[in-house]
């Protein structure tokens, strides 16, 4: 059976991710760093919105598609020129997912749908902007926290967290708040949203 256009694109998205050059260890298994993120992002939407359209699941597994190819030292080592590096970011990410849906098949609208929830426009307005939000948000507590808590002083992991919390919506703060942390970062989590 010919896969379908939303199969296509998601082959294609994970063509371009598995170039990824970096790489993420998982029980002593190595993959590109991108590829296994965007797997994630996937998995985690699907377990908060089991009924997320097509145009959101596209965004969500294209969302970080190929963020190695602009690197963070391209841009002043401050906030403007962090805040300058992402929104850099997620131009190329909406441009390289546009050009794979054309590629297969998808109408301008569709391509127009999934760019835009990529660019994150009208986040708490738009469902499917937030639901991306919240679904980045919690592939971070689940997956990526830990790693980072342990490498960052508690004011600061307590300032991401209160950052972290603010971007989600009250669907999002009950799903995070059913995931599994340590102690120390329960301690954490618990500070930063009381």
């Amino acid at each position: 059976m010919k896969p379908s256009r939303f199969e296509t694109a998601i082959a294609l998205i994970d063509k371009k991710n598995a170039e990824d050059v970096n790489t993420y260890k998982v029980v002593d298994l190595e993959y590109p760093k991108e590829l296994l993120y965007s797997q994630r992002m996937t998995r985690k939407l699907l377990q908060f919105e089991p009924n997320a359209s097509k145009a959101l699941q596209i965004a969500a597994r294209a969302q970080h598609i190929c963020r190695w190819k602009i690197q963070r030292n391209e841009y002043p080592m401050d906030k403007v020129g962090y805040f300058k590096w992402r929104e850099t970011l997620k131009k190329m990410h909406a441009a390289i997912a546009g050009e794979i849906l054309e590629q297969v098949g998808f109408d301008d609208q569709f391509v127009d749908r999934v760019q835009k929830i990529i660019l994150k426009k009208l986040i708490k307005k738009n469902e499917e902007s937030q639901a991306l939000e919240d679904t980045i948000c919690l592939v971070f507590l689940d997956y990526y926290f830990e790693e980072f808590a342990a490498k960052h002083t508690d004011e600061k992991v307590i300032d991401i967290l209160k950052k972290t919390w603010v971007k989600m919506s009250d669907k999002g703060h009950a799903a995070a708040l059913t995931l599994t942390f340590s102690d120390k970062s329960l301690t954490l989590v618990k500070q930063a949203i009381s």
